[in-house]
């Protein structure tokens, strides 16, 4: 079994396609015509957006910054820039850059969605 994609329920999926392309420098993979559903190119498991209308017969939830269930982690050789462009194209910061133990050094913001998001080093 082979991990495929995640899909985010959001409100608008262009606007949060066009956030996650200018903050973290993704590529689209697609959209569909009716602007439904995208997808980021990330490599082997893909980053998807889906509609509340889309979806709406899973009953979706809204994402919530003060309570998150999960997170999505982008790697990067300098946190403090990457924490800085996310700000600028209009995350919420949630957490400075932070040298971890274990040599790792680790950022949080959350998107305007309000999903939160790590951005860090590599591990080690």
């Amino acid at each position: 079994m082979k991990f495929r994609y995640t899909i985010l329920y959001v409100k608008d999926v262009e606007t949060t396609l066009e956030f996650y392309k200018n903050a973290f420098g993704l590529t689209r993979r697609m959209l569909t015509d009716e602007g439904g559903y995208a997808e980021l190119d990330t490599g082997d498991t893909v980053l998807a957006f889906a509609s509340f209308e889309t979806v709406a017969r899973k009953s979706p939830a809204p994402a919530s910054p003060d309570a998150p269930t999960f997170e999505l982690a982008f790697e990067t050789d300098d946190v403090n820039a990457a924490l800085a462009r996310a700000v600028q194209e209009g995350a919420k910061p949630v957490q400075e850059a932070t040298q971890m133990p274990w040599g790792q050094t680790v950022g949080y913001v959350s998107d305007p969605n309000g999903f939160l998001i790590e951005i860090c080093t590599k591990i080690g």
